[in-house]
């Protein structure tokens, strides 16, 4: 365990940023999930909310650069409605 403040403090901090984008990840991992399970007319109308989740995520630090990327080309890729 920490014994200075300082440590202590970076301690809390750690925490409080890990339970943070813990939560943005797993947010937008769902809004993935749910984007890919809808048909293409409600997708053209999410990808632009799902993608700035992914762009946010990445400026965060949360995921990197390139897998947003990926991501994001993924998603504008044409799929059936069915899949």
């Amino acid at each position: 365990m920490a014994n200075h403040s300082a440590t202590k403090k970076d301690v809390r901090q750690a925490t409080k940023r890990r339970e943070r984008n813990k939560y943005y990840g797993k947010t937008t991992r769902n809004a993935i999930r749910d984007l890919k399970n809808t048909g293409s007319d409600d997708a053209a109308k999410k990808l632009p909310e799902v993608i700035s989740m992914i762009d946010k995520l990445a400026k965060r630090g949360v995921i990197h650069k390139n897998k947003a990327a990926n991501l994001k080309s993924k998603l504008t890729k044409k799929k059936p409605a069915g899949k």
